[in-house]
């Protein structure tokens, strides 16, 4: 089983990718720290500040063949990051697909207003991220309504995070 876990930013993906390691014993892949290899080696040009579709077009691709090769090999895998593509399906045959779940969290504004000083708290828990200057309020608000309105445009699978965070998937 290969489990997709992508939303807006700081509304948990690592974590909860810890989580299903912890429960699942599935491994997983973090598509920053492949980013962040891979720009630390020399094999881009880009950068941790480049453009999110940018980053997208180069790091989809290989993610997508490292996907394909855990499926062939019968081995699971957890993929987590902001650089899956809503239109990740058609990247993939039926043969594949069967294999997969797609996961897109959001928050809902209310809760992140409700809760922007644990959001602000816990954004170092699983990954250190220093001083991050992104996590204002407005910037969390802004990128998951539209992470929400994308995810529903093109008809995936949301989890919603509006009362309590507590996110459990059972696979």
């Amino acid at each position: 089983m290969i489990i997709l876990i992508t939303g807006a930013s700081h509304t948990g993906k690592t974590a909860l990718a810890q989580k299903l390691l912890e429960k699942y014993k599935y491994p997983y892949l973090s598509i920053d720290h492949l980013k962040m290899g891979l720009i630390r080696s020399g094999n881009t040009e880009l950068t941790p500040m480049s453009y999110d579709a940018d980053l997208t077009a180069y790091l989809w691709p290989i993610v997508c063949e490292i996907i394909k090769t855990s499926v062939e090999n019968k081995q699971n895998l957890i993929v987590e990051g902001c650089y899956i593509p809503f239109d990740w399906s058609n990247d993939f045959e039926r043969e594949y697909l069967d294999k997969i779940r797609y996961y897109c969290l959001v928050m809902c504004e209310d809760y992140i207003r409700n809760h922007f000083a644990d959001i602000k708290k816990y954004a170092n828990v699983i990954e250190y991220r220093g001083e991050d200057e992104d996590c204002t309020l407005e910037n969390v608000l802004k990128d998951n309504t539209r992470i929400l309105e994308l995810a529903q445009k093109n008809n995936v699978n949301y989890v919603l995070i509006d009362d309590k965070y507590e996110i459990d998937i059972d696979l």
